[in-house]
């Protein structure tokens, strides 16, 4: 079932495919706007690459316990209802925390809310693609969205810190945000189908209090092949620390705002690039170069303890950014191998452990830059994450996953993603 069984054109041939490309994309320029915005909000306020690290890793770790619980209800009701709800939500808090002179604790608060329904949505979405493009279309739709994603990112970031720095008004740039999410929400209410998930068969998990709700972490945990996936996944949480830090770097190197953006641009860069070459390349490929993507992500960051200037920083980032694109991969094999009547929930506990990854990653790395340079603490979290892929793709024999070679229900017979 590789990427060459089907094209660009066979994925975008699709209506609802294309709906939910647009909701994501348009979506996810906010949210990267609004990340640059609470970077240089929070660090403007108090100077501290800790403060401004742990408020950035708000936006990943409460997932990490609402997640495995609140991804059922996208394997009981209809994925679309899931998705519009969430949305919604999301549009309402982040449009709380645009409110000017916001005490810093409940700016906090707000971004700790507006995060802990994310994994819902990711895996309402996620286990819908495979029912939107079944058969080889789904990996190139992966990749197609993770591309979508990352040049969404790059809008994002870069003006994100063009536009606080013209207008001085980070509030105006989270209202932005807000927007997003209930322009995203009417084009999924409007445009794709409920796509109910298929009848759970597993009544002692029904009957089970919270029996349900958590089968999906159960499934992940007793299959060596789905936690060694998951694993490599999380592990990229080492590699986000750049986007942390690209505030308190920035003024390290001698740069100032306008290239903050720039900077957290970088990696995103990279990754576009290597989604498109995913989307290109065959299971065969695919297969082989999982684990030796991963473990050379953290090569190109480990040079920004020399400190280079932006050019060569984006650069290095950039080459960072395309290796991880084993994501990527890693994402397409997990999705495949679990079955539909599970998937929101296994698909939300590794997106929870994933966001939580990111965050105690950037929480590490923040505190790590109060003791130490910026530069330092982003080439000593690049190494742990390259030391850790290597660990988990050996154990896991992670070299050797043919998704294709595992027996998966007659009832579907499409792929699926994390």
């Amino acid at each position: 079932m590789g990427s060459g069984e089907a094209g660009f054109r066979e994925v975008f041939a699709s209506g609802e495919f294309r709906v939910l490309w647009l909701a994501q994309a348009q979506s996810r320029i906010g949210d990267q706007l609004a990340r640059v915005a609470l970077a240089l909000l929070v660090f403007d306020r108090t100077s501290s690459a800790a403060m401004t690290a742990l408020v950035y890793a708000l936006t990943f770790l409460p997932p990490l316990l609402t997640a495995p619980l609140l991804a059922g209800l996208a394997d009981r009701y209809s994925r679309r209802s899931v998705m519009v709800a969430v949305d919604l939500l999301r549009a309402v808090l982040i449009g709380l925390m645009a409110v000017p002179q916001m005490p810093l604790a409940a700016l906090m608060v707000l971004v700790t809310l507006a995060t802990c329904p994310q994994p819902l949505f990711s895996a309402a979405r996620n286990a819908t693609l495979p029912q939107v493009l079944p058969d080889g279309r789904f990996a190139v739709g992966m990749s197609v969205i993770t591309a979508t994603d990352g040049l969404a990112q790059i809008a994002g970031f870069t003006v994100g810190g063009l536009l606080v720095a013209a207008t001085g008004n980070p509030h105006l740039v989270l209202a932005a945000n807000a927007a997003t999410f209930a322009l995203s929400a009417a084009l999924l209410r409007w445009g794709i189908g409920p796509h109910r998930p298929e009848p759970d068969g597993e009544d002692g998990d029904r009957a089970r209090p919270g029996g349900f709700a958590l089968a999906g972490v159960r499934h992940v945990l007793h299959d060596r092949t789905l936690l060694g996936l998951a694993s490599l996944m999380w592990i990229f949480g080492c590699f986000v620390v750049p986007e942390a830090l690209a505030v308190p770097y920035a003024a390290e190197i001698g740069a100032g705002d306008e290239a903050v953006g720039f900077l957290m641009a970088g990696d995103v860069i990279g990754m576009t690039v290597g989604a498109v070459a995913i989307a290109k390349t065959g299971a065969l490929w695919r297969r082989r170069l999982l684990v030796p993507l991963a473990a050379a992500t953290g090569l190109p960051l480990m040079a920004t303890a020399l400190t280079p200037n932006v050019p060569v920083t984006v650069a290095l980032w950039a080459a960072a950014g395309c290796l991880g694109t084993y994501m990527v991969i890693a994402q397409i094999a997990f999705t495949q191998l679990v079955p539909d009547r599970m998937r929101a929930r296994a698909i939300a506990f590794a997106s929870a452990g994933l966001q939580t990854a990111q965050g105690l990653g950037v929480m590490f790395g923040g505190l790590l830059a109060e003791a130490v340079p910026p530069s330092t603490a982003i080439a000593v979290s690049a190494a742990v994450g390259s030391v850790g892929a290597l660990v988990v793709g050996i154990g896991h024999r992670l070299g050797q996953v043919d998704p294709d070679s595992r027996g998966r229900e007659p009832a579907e017979p499409e792929p699926a993603r994390s």
